[in-house]
């Protein structure tokens, strides 16, 4: 366990290496994310003129989540956040949030990001291993840019469909699952 200003990292089954890395630019966005804050990222974006911190740390990524009906009240699992590019918007929105996310580095991007937040709690590992574990139901559970992907880490013969009941599995009555 650790904590990074209000964000809890859970690392209990953080498997000891990052098995997915986009490489040395994560380190420049771990630095963004220590050293400046949300409404200096516009001013880094530009100075910077890098696609990957354009695309992680433009808040327009985070309109993808306008239209969801938040109250204020609901309890949100976001699987695979990355760097935090929708974290912060389901902080702004949701009384509690729960990211899972496979790389050490990336959810300590996330976590200096949303620092601040004291509603959010991150879990380092892979999903199949921290699915087993979760006990919480929620109200929404969010893939963006993640269900794609299921092929490649959840091996049964109809992989897409699996991964959507192991999530049912965890949704609240009347939740919902976005996928974008």
């Amino acid at each position: 366990m650790e904590k990074i200003g209000q964000v809890i990292l859970d690392d209990t089954l953080y498997p000891g290496k990052d098995l997915y890395t986009d490489g040395a630019i994560e380190d420049e966005m771990l630095e963004i994310a220590r050293n400046y804050r949300e409404k200096q990222w516009n001013g880094v974006i530009a100075e910077r003129a890098s696609w990957p911190i354009l695309y992680h740390f433009s808040h327009i990524r985070e309109n993808i989540l306008s239209w969801i009906p938040f109250t204020g009240e609901e309890n949100v699992l976001e699987i695979g956040s990355g760097c935090g590019a929708v974290t912060g918007a389901l902080c702004k929105k949701a009384k509690k949030v729960t990211c899972i996310e496979l790389s050490r580095k990336r959810s300590q991007i996330n976590a200096w990001r949303h620092r601040d937040c004291d509603n959010l709690k991150i879990l380092m590992g892979n999903f199949q291993e921290i699915e087993k574990t979760l006990t919480e139901k929620y109200d929404y559970i969010t893939l963006i840019g993640v269900f794609e992907y299921s092929q490649g880490y959840i091996g049964t013969a109809q992989p897409y469909v699996e991964m959507l009941r192991r999530i049912a599995r965890h949704l609240a009555p009347g939740g919902r699952i976005v996928i974008a």
